[in-house]
């Protein structure tokens, strides 16, 4: 099988995640950035071509607006950036909306991309959900990226069960899902991490849960 031609794409490791309003909840902020900056140093020991992307708003909108504290990066990031990274901005979930990162990396060869950064429920998922339509396989690591506790008139969700419920999600079809050490082993030994289809989950799901209360029209 043809070794993964890869890219390590950095979403929106900003300040607004520390600091702000939407601060990262589950996993902690500080793991994350730890093995944000781990992935880093793989990828550039393989010279994989990295990306590194910044939510951005008009100024004076109340989170990411251009210049300020929130849209800033995170410094362990910030100091890491160097000429050969391609450094975009975007205003909406996917990375490659109202950007050129789609061609950038079609002119590297690229074919598989690995997803780091904020957040799990928005940005991350909805690059992956783009990546297929461009026909790039996705993966997403599980320790260096994050999600916040949300609540509204559907409910509510803490961050843990939010998270997880979202890489079974990615698993299922979007992306191959795998923590950091997992992912530096592949990258190190040029192999695909694996990942799941829709009807394997969700026959491994209703065997699961079979007999249990919570599951309906078994």
């Amino acid at each position: 099988m043809t070794a993964p031609r890869r890219a390590l794409i950095i979403v929106d490791v900003q300040q607004e995640y520390f600091d702000g309003i939407l601060q990262i909840q589950y996993p902690p902020r500080e793991e994350s950035l730890a093995n944000i900056l781990r992935a880093i140093d793989a990828a550039e020991q393989q010279d994989l071509p990295i990306v590194v992307v910044q939510h951005q708003f008009p100024e004076g909108a109340p989170v990411f607006a251009v210049g300020s504290e929130s849209w800033s990066l995170h410094p362990e990031i910030e100091k890491r950036v160097t000429p050969s990274w391609k450094r975009v901005t975007k205003d909406k979930a996917s990375v490659f909306a109202g950007t050129d990162v789609a061609q950038w990396l079609a002119d590297r060869q690229v074919d598989t991309i690995t997803i780091v950064g904020y957040m799990t429920n928005n940005c991350d998922i909805g690059t992956a959900a783009a990546a297929e339509e461009l026909g790039l396989a996705a993966e997403i690591l599980s320790d260096a990226s994050g999600s916040p506790h949300l609540a509204n008139e559907a409910g509510k969700v803490p961050a843990e069960q939010l998270h997880q419920t979202l890489l079974v999600l990615l698993q299922s079809n979007f992306a191959a899902v795998a923590g950091t050490d997992a992912w530096v082993t592949a990258v190190e030994s040029g192999q695909a991490l694996s990942k799941s289809d829709l009807g394997t989950s969700a026959v491994q799901g209703r065997a699961a849960f079979q007999g249990s209360a919570s599951l309906t029209n078994a």
